[in-house]
């Protein structure tokens, strides 16, 4: 039996139709920006999502993920997103505040004995917080050289922090510290009796639906692990660099300062649940006042963040600091200029942000992989970004 042209039209229709539906939104002007980044040798390649507290309102791949294979960049690609752990580190903390195991304004030296003798340069004992590490106002020297890189578990890095001499007073200012954040993680594991990474596992990422989020990819996972690319200085090409040796394979911690490596995707269902006050689809992750840690500066009127020198508008006193998280108090030229008060997020060494708009009710997801951006914060990259995402939503 030959077909009606009715019948015909009908099946091309309902194709057409299940198509678009499949499609995922796109906000007008973000792709283009991420294209003319990439046409400037910025980047190879990018995944955007933009996403209100019930729905993803963009969602848009460009360019590759590996240039020499010709290898698109695609929804799933996985990406290291370095200190955008931090935010998940503090949303791990504050979980066992909510549960009446800690209170971030408990001594360190409570969970972690060692800390007890710890003394500051002045040689007081250094009675180090919680909260003071996770704002990196503690002082706590870091982790360096051989010892550290030998370091299997997060408890082996514990007598590699203290050995280390304190850099200053504790609260006495702002100094962004990676071993306060692993402190932290560390704790977590002895309150919770279980290892940073399956604590995350249990409590996050599974019931979040985080399928791609972890510190330690699966084989299946590093096929869709993107390329990460520097910029040369002398042609502005880019240039392929290998994966950071520290992250990612079993014999290291899972470091909560920088650790994870996750999608795009992903990491907007943990900013969608920020958004919700702490719930997603009904499961409640964090309390409203565990929030107001991670979304409210805890660091008094202490100049903080990665714009306080002349290079990036010495805009100190325009941020704030939370449990793991940035704060922006007041809104500046550049990258914060279509941000209101009250955002907050964080972004990676390798040019990953996310930044959470409670006011608007909207997040921002940018995940590329680029290794030698000056300051990822204040990226060029980051502000078409964004300006092109807010201007779509106007």
């Amino acid at each position: 039996m030959v077909p009606s042209t009715f019948g015909l039209c009908f099946c091309f229709l309902l194709a057409a139709t299940t198509r678009a539906a499949a499609e995922p939104p796109k906000l007008p002007g973000v792709g283009s920006a991420m294209q003319e980044m990439i046409a400037k040798n910025e980047i190879a390649g990018a995944v955007t999502v933009v996403i209100s507290k019930d729905k993803v309102l963009h969602l848009e791949t460009t360019g590759f993920a590996n240039v020499a294979e010709k290898k698109p960049m695609q929804a799933d690609t996985l990406f290291w997103i370095a200190s955008m752990t931090k935010p998940i580190t503090g949303t791990a903390v504050m979980m066992l505040q909510d549960e009446g195991k800690l209170n971030v304004n408990d001594l360190v030296a409570k969970y972690l004995p060692e800390f007890a003798d710890l003394k500051t340069p002045s040689g007081k004992p250094a009675n180090l917080t919680i909260k003071q590490i996770m704002t990196h106002t503690s002082g706590l020297g870091e982790a360096s050289g051989p010892e550290a890189v030998k370091a299997k578990t997060l408890a082996d890095l514990v007598p590699i922090w203290l050995a280390a001499p304190m850099q200053y007073e504790p609260g006495e200012k702002w100094r962004y510290t990676q071993s306060g954040i692993n402190a932290a993680a560390r704790i977590v594991e002895v309150v919770s009796g279980m290892s940073f990474d399956v604590f995350l596992q249990k409590r996050l990422f599974d019931p979040l639906g985080m399928k791609s989020t972890t510190f330690y990819p699966t084989d299946e996972q590093r096929a869709r692990l993107v390329t990460a690319y520097s910029k040369t200085k002398d042609s502005g090409q880019l240039e392929p660099v290998p994966p950071r040796a520290d992250f990612g394979t079993r014999n290291r911690p899972p470091q909560g300062n920088g650790g994870l490596f996750s999608t795009g995707p992903d990491y907007a269902r943990f900013c969608q649940m920020l958004l919700n006050g702490g719930t997603l689809n009904g499961h409640r992750y964090l309390s409203s006042e565990a929030m107001k840690f991670l979304s409210t500066p805890q660091t008094g009127s202490l100049p903080t963040g990665f714009f306080q020198n002349e290079t990036s508008g010495n805009h100190g006193t325009n941020y704030g600091w939370g449990i793991g998280t940035c704060i922006l108090r007041a809104p500046h030229d550049g990258v914060a200029a279509m941000l209101l008060p009250g955002t907050f997020g964080h972004g990676g060494a390798w040019g990953t942000q996310a930044w959470v708009d409670p006011v608007k009710g909207v997040a921002y997801v940018l995940m590329v992989q680029r290794a030698n951006f000056p300051n990822s914060d204040a990226s060029e990259l980051r502000r078409v970004f964004q300006e092109a995402a807010a201007k779509a939503l106007r």
